[in-house]
């Protein structure tokens, strides 16, 4: 059979290879599998439990809820009606949740856990067009999603056949809304055809099968983990979906996944822990370590090293990074990345330990990959996002360098927001990103930076704050970076430090921790950011180098309103938040 539609993934695993755990979730410390079948199933009970609340085809249906089987279940029992869904990020503001809520003309709200469950009870306070709220998990008051699954119990599956049958590519899948850096967030209007083009165009370039499974930890709410379930379902591996962020590491070691997607930040993180375990080695141990990190810092998949380099490595592999692999369960194939740029030499890193990172790019509004790095080393050039997927353009702009693209994966458009869409795709189809980059060798996609953060220094000249602050954010005790200088006579930076990593680095220094606040004003440590600085500065043109810098005792979150939900930095917020700061560097 054809896929054509998101809801076509379902019926076609069901013939190819139907598994027992398709889906897989821990409950009370055991992992509870739904087969392929069970899926269907459940799906199937939804869809006629929402006819009978009286959802029909286009009516809006919120989702929200971190990763698990009913997040899953719900969604396919919303697209089989021709319904659309609206999944939220669970860690938005009840101002955002009201604010989509209206605009989208959600019905009904399916939500996982009794906070959530309050927070949304608070956002459609006085709101006549969401009609129910229903929770996942048992909460005393609330009516349970189970209930929906009841309702349609003793319905006849036969029901839904011809309402899938009217469902076409063209229709919309979902309205995702993304917070944009200002404003109010703009719904993106996905369709089916978005969804399972871009399915179809990485299809050819995944390097797993029906036997392996996947673990999933990034949110479902985001295009880029959903248009992967969707990917998985089609390929047939098995998704076990993690407990939590903090339990990843846990996870990895049962599950044993054969690949996963990330954001580099989680990567950093992984690196970071294996950095400051070698740091605790002695001797010959901690020489041997190092010796292979060195090694590993070199890799390059576009280039052969030579016999003694690659001796070298292969003993590294079967002596250190062997332990690296056992960390991420033993059994990874490879990694996809995205979200953000990958710094460099964590790719080189992983590579070098036969850990095959995948950086790839795109936007919630292509669906969203526009472009990935193969699985082969010939293919793969570290630094860059990788080549176009299949049934997909690339250009450059001559005017000003921007990326766009054009194809089946670009969105029907933004929500009630015609003026917006025109703003954004051009008469000839042309979505244009806000990105800027260049094609290296001519195929391979380069970022260099987003075009609206690019700022002018009062002596004339352009700086792109992206790539100094993705490179300060190699340092071990640096999380969080932010260049400032629109208007300014030079570049400075507002810089969180990692305070981990700053009390590793001052207890081998002899240095008493007192507080993250007292340390950040202790001379020495002053001392440290400004060669960490110094390093960064040492790759720039005179222009962009950082001439002074704050360091700030907070992390930006997502909570403090200084991140938007996928982590990208909220510029004008955190200008606003540490005005007197910024003043004090330029004053």
């Amino acid at each position: 059979m054809n896929v054509t539609r998101t809801l076509d993934l379902l019926p076609f695993q069901l013939q190819n290879f139907p598994k027992p755990d398709c889906l897989a979730a821990k409950v009370n410390g055991e992992w509870v599998k739904y087969s392929t079948q069970d899926v269907q199933d459940i799906a199937n009970k939804i869809s006629l439990g929402l006819l009978k609340l009286g959802v029909g085809k286009n009516d809006k249906i919120a989702i929200i809820s971190f990763n698990r089987p009913e997040w899953v279940l719900v969604d396919f029992g919303i697209q089989q009606i021709g319904a659309v869904s609206v999944p939220m990020y669970p860690t938005i503001t009840v101002e955002d949740y009201r604010y989509i809520f209206s605009d989208a003309e959600v019905k009904y709200v399916f939500v996982s856990d009794s906070e959530l469950y309050n927070k949304v009870v608070s956002a459609t306070q006085g709101m006549e067009s969401v009609k129910e709220i229903y929770t996942f998990e048992e909460i005393q008051g609330a009516k349970n999603w189970n209930e929906v699954i009841a309702l349609g119990e003793d319905g006849d599956v036969q029901q839904l056949e011809p309402l899938k049958a009217a469902v076409t590519p063209d229709d919309i899948l979902t309205i995702i809304y993304t917070s944009g850096t200002t404003g109010n967030p703009k719904g993106v209007m996905l369709t089916h055809g978005n969804l399972v083009s871009n399915v179809l165009g990485t299809l050819p370039y995944v390097p797993v099968n029906n036997t392996h499974r996947a673990l999933s930890f990034l949110p479902l709410c985001h295009i880029f983990e959903r248009m992967l379930l969707y990917l998985y379902m089609r390929i047939g591996v098995s998704i076990y979906y993690a407990e939590s962020i903090e339990r990843v590491a846990d996870n990895l070691k049962e599950v044993q996944p054969h690949v996963f997607t990330t954001v580099p930040r989680l990567l950093e993180k992984v690196y970071d822990k294996i950095i400051a375990k070698g740091m605790e080695l002695t001797g010959v141990k901690r020489k041997l370590f190092f010796w292979a990190l060195e090694l590993g810092l070199k890799y390059d998949t576009q280039a052969d090293q030579g016999w003694w380099y690659n001796q070298q490595l292969a003993l590294a592999n079967k002596l250190i990074f062997s332990k690296w692999r056992e960390a991420l369960g033993g059994n990874v194939i490879a990694i996809v990345s995205g979200g953000a740029a990958l710094q460099p030499r964590l790719a080189r890193v992983f590579w070098s330990a036969n850990i095959r990172v995948m950086e790839g790019y795109g936007l919630t509004e292509t669906s969203p990959v526009i472009t990935v790095n193969r699985f082969e080393p010939e293919n793969n050039m570290i630094g860059t996002v990788g080549m176009p997927i299949d049934g997909v353009e690339v250009k450059i702009s001559e005017e000003d360098g921007e990326i766009l693209t054009r194809g089946p994966h670009v969105m029907k458009g933004y929500y009630n927001k015609p003026e917006l869409t025109a703003e954004v795709i051009d008469k000839d189809g042309w979505f244009h990103t806000g990105d800027i980059g260049t094609l290296e060798k001519g195929k391979y996609l380069k970022i260099t930076d987003r075009k609206k953060e690019m700022f002018k220094t009062s002596g004339g000249k352009y700086v792109a704050p992206q790539p100094i602050e993705n490179k300060l954010k190699e340092s071990v005790v640096i999380e969080q970076a932010m260049i400032i200088g629109s208007g300014q006579k030079y570049a400075a930076a507002l810089i969180v430090p990692a305070f981990l990593g700053l009390q590793d680095w001052c207890q081998h220094k002899g240095i008493p921790y007192t507080s993250d606040a007292e340390m950040i004003k202790h001379p020495e440590v002053l001392e440290k950011y400004k060669r960490e600085i110094e390093k960064t500065n040492q790759g720039l043109a005179q222009y962009e180098t950082i001439k002074k810098f704050r360091l700030i005792p907070n992390m930006w979150t997502v909570e403090s309103g200084e991140l938007t939900p996928t982590l990208k930095v909220k510029r004008k917020a955190i200008t606003e938040n540490y005005k007197s700061v910024i003043d004090s560097m330029y004053n």
